[in-house]
């Protein structure tokens, strides 16, 4: 009966469901370009479903829903609450479980934008995940009237091949830069990018402004151009759009919402920083610095480090690494985060917060996630009257002794610092998991990276007649022993020469 006249509230705007079994716990979460036509669904006529459905909507005792703005704002919303929650019944039921990103090598004179499911650290920017992949190519198409793109790497380079039939179409269509420089297309695709992360109400703005100017230079041609582009954006605002960041409502996020209650924090923590460490050994230590946006990851701002030192010490490279995050050049380029997450217990929180106080930005709220119990760590807190202070903090979280009751947690007292058990079924336990996760997962793929380069130098070293400068070169340009078997001969040649070329091919070939 409840849940039945919640329904009768559900708007037929887009936006993500989530339903909930009898303990509260979310066991579906699915996207809808109209929310009351699509939950309703669930209720109607359950002979026609399958089994696996049935037995979804009888488990089904409540049903939440978050508005999004358009449908690609719900597409890139539900792939980030399916990765949070990880809902039994989104494995069953799903048939599209690959994600896909949208890469654009920036790096490259003549970027272009492409998809992948497979992100690596090549230094190219991705933005996502998505779920629904024909959803996703159809706003690039959109977009590329606007913001115009090459689609492959450019075939009119010197050396390259002949520039095919397709690629004479997209310049009549309008949709490749003809009559761009690189730094003109460049300046283009940063539009682009800057639109796909949510800036569109400024990108329109910037091209009004573009329009009257053209049209005061009675540039009539270039400004109806603009204005096309503008019509185009707005066409592509009521079809399909990105932007989870701009239009997302996070009061609505329960896990932000129930950090700020339980810490007693200012404001909801829109921008959270997750940092953990990886090497073997002491060696090819790095540190990683991922970043969630409004409760979602925002991989365009994640930062990756390589430690000053080989140290086999994981307090003293936290402790490093937050020193370097916090430095006065990093603060003015990134900006402050409103929560720090550091993979580890009290010993890797103490370091971090260590490095916190000798920076000066004890405003800022750190804790720790300790593995084993799944354990929230945080440091000074206010609990009734009594305010716990060590060293100089100037932020002591205040501890929601309700709000933690209220989760079905507990705390205790250890060594200066609070330890919070929550069920691992709570929002806040579900948000840290992903974050933690995202930011280990990021960490080993860095030092994975270092690792095979640095086996491949070790290879390359036992070439003899090859030096120094030449295995950089190899290094930076193929980065691998498996890609160097795979180079043609006319590649290598150019690269170093014929007779280095001959040596590296023989060597590579034996192994």
């Amino acid at each position: 009966m409840k849940l039945n006249k919640k329904l009768k509230t559900l708007p037929i705007s887009p936006g993500v469901y989530f339903h909930k079994d009898k303990n509260g716990e979310i066991i579906y979460i699915g996207k809808a370009a109209v929310l009351k036509n699509r939950v309703k669904q669930y209720f109607l006529n359950p002979q026609n479903m399958d089994i696996k459905t049935r037995i979804l909507v009888a488990e089904i005792v409540d049903t939440d829903w978050i508005e999004t703005e358009s449908e690609i704002d719900a597409l890139f919303l539900e792939a980030e609450m399916v990765k949070r929650y990880m809902p039994r019944y989104n494995i069953l039921l799903r048939d599209d479980k690959s994600l896909i990103f949208v890469r654009i090598d920036t790096n490259n004179k003549w970027p272009y934008v492409s998809f992948t499911r497979n992100p690596a650290d090549d230094g190219a920017e991705y933005f996502g995940p998505y779920y629904n992949g024909f959803a996703v190519k159809k706003a690039l198409r959109y977009l590329r009237r606007v913001f115009p793109y090459y689609t492959k790497k450019r075939f009119d380079l010197p050396g390259s091949k002949q520039r095919s039939n397709l690629s004479d179409l997209d310049d009549h269509l309008g949709l490749s830069p003809v009559g761009m420089n690189s730094d003109e297309y460049k300046a283009n695709l940063r539009k682009l990018i800057s639109y796909i992360k949510g800036s569109r109400k400024l990108i329109i703005l910037d091209l009004q402004q573009d329009m009257k100017k053209a049209a005061k230079l009675h540039n009539f041609e270039t400004a109806a151009t603009i204005r096309n582009k503008i019509q185009n954006l707005h066409e592509l605002q009521r079809r399909i759009m990105f932007g989870d960041k701009e239009f997302l409502d996070i009061s609505k996020d329960e896990a932000l919402r129930d950090i700020m209650d339980l810490l007693s924090l200012s404001k909801i923590p829109a921008r959270i920083e997750g940092f953990d460490i990886s090497h073997t050994g002491g060696t090819n230590v790095v540190a990683s610095m991922v970043v969630f946006t409004n409760g979602v990851s925002d991989r365009g701002k994640y930062r990756k480090f390589k430690t000053r030192k080989e140290h086999n010490n994981d307090f003293y490279n936290m402790n490093e690494t937050i020193a370097r995050r916090f430095s006065q050049k990093n603060l003015k380029g990134w900006g402050k985060p409103d929560l720090v997450l550091i993979d580890g217990g009290k010993g890797q929180l103490r370091a971090a917060l260590q490095a916190r106080e000798q920076s000066g930005q004890t405003d800022i709220p750190f804790i720790g996630l300790a593995k084993k119990q799944e354990q929230i760590v945080v440091q000074n807190f206010l609990q009734g009257d009594t305010l716990q202070r060590s060293g100089n903090d100037k932020f002591c979280a205040v501890l929601n002794i309700v709000k933690l009751t209220e989760l079905g947690g507990v705390s205790s007292i250890s060594d200066g610092f609070i330890l919070i058990n929550l069920p691992n079924s709570t929002h806040i336990i579900k948000l840290l998991q992903r974050i933690r996760d995202e930011s280990h997962r990021f960490a080993v793929s860095y030092h994975t990276v270092l690792k095979r380069t640095k086996q491949t130098a070790s290879l390359l070293d036992d070439i003899p007649g090859i030096g120094p400068k030449t295995r950089s070169k190899l290094i930076r340009k193929f980065g691998s022993i498996r890609k160097l078997q795979n180079v043609s001969d006319t590649e290598m040649v150019k690269l170093i020469g014929p007779s280095k070329a001959k040596l590296v091919k023989g060597f590579v070939k034996a192994l």
